[in-house]
């Protein structure tokens, strides 16, 4: 038995046993099971006049784990009372791993097109854009005050146009370093397989290209080659494919090359032939015969 020493129940050693029993008592009651409860291990103060007994577990599933019986000492009345009881784990326990909320466990894939999840009032990667005051169209910040004069107003409404910061939420600074970090970093980035198969083709001198405006322009784009892997997805500029516009097709003779014919000179096929019949001689006479009127009266017409 590991005792605790210096606490208030140092001058009172001949009622640890008992103690110690009726704590193991009242964690036999919340077990529902007395094999559950192991030896007794320790205890603690943990308050004024609050101890804490702990016990080994021997509950299936649950090794390394301890029954943790909180028991109070009314020193007015000399009296012990049990607060609580519980089964505990230990750092050598198997536990769970931390509850995470369900809109943080999913994932892209998981989103079928009629779902709708919505994007919170708080949502960490937005903030407030910019509005424009009727009188004079003085441009207001987040906080719906004249931004700094000494800014030029061309500057600054050429900027907003740019960026469309008029837009009643706009993405904040570290949600778009986020998102160009995932884009660059992804299937649609310079260290995809196509890319180190592309031979140098990079996206940023193919016709298909298309830049993105905004501050993501100068590294990604949208890829608008149908016959591309990347048709209609974003790419970073050193991205690269096959179908790159500046590959020339390879040559060939034809959609459907001919090949030679092929001979089977080792099997015969042996067909049955019919009996020739011949015309009897009379009608061969008769038929020349006509064929000689018809050639004098054709003369004689011309």
């Amino acid at each position: 038995m590991n005792e605790e020493h210096g606490d208030n129940l140092a001058g009172h050693t001949s009622d640890i046993p008992q103690l110690v029993q009726k704590a193991r008592a009242a964690a036999v009651e919340y077990a529902q099971d007395e094999q559950a409860v192991g030896e007794f291990l320790e205890r603690s103060e943990v308050d004024d006049n609050v101890y804490d007994f702990r016990f080994d577990s021997q509950l299936r599933g649950y090794e390394h784990w301890v029954w943790a019986v909180s028991m109070f000492h009314d020193v007015e009345f000399d009296e012990w009372t049990i607060n609580e009881t519980a089964l505990l784990p230990t750092s050598a326990s198997l536990v769970a791993p931390q509850w995470v909320p369900f809109r943080e466990r999913l994932e892209p894939q998981d989103i079928n097109p009629d779902d709708r999840l919505g994007t919170a009032k708080n949502d960490e990667r937005l903030e407030e854009g910019m509005s424009e005051e009727a009188d004079g169209g003085q441009m207001l910040d987040a906080e719906h005050q004249p931004l700094d004069p000494a800014d030029s107003p061309d500057d600054v409404k050429e900027a907003v146009e740019t960026f469309r910061l008029t837009r009643r939420r706009v993405l904040t600074g570290p949600a778009l370093q986020e998102v160009a970090k995932r884009w660059y970093e992804g299937s649609h980035g310079p260290k995809s397989l196509s890319t180190q198969t592309a031979q140098g083709h990079h996206c940023d001198s193919c016709a298909f290209f298309i830049p993105l405006s905004g501050s993501l322009g100068r590294y990604f784009g949208v890829c608008a080659n149908r016959w591309s892997p990347d048709d209609g997805k974003v790419v970073s500029i050193d991205h690269g494919c096959g179908q790159h516009s500046d590959i020339e097709p390879e040559q060939q003779e034809g959609l459907w090359p001919e090949n030679q014919p092929i001979y089977d000179d080792q099997h015969i096929d042996i067909l049955a032939r019919t009996a020739r019949v011949d015309p009897p001689a009379a009608d061969v006479i008769e038929n020349l015969e006509e064929e000689d009127q018809n050639t004098l009266r054709d003369a004689s017409t011309d």
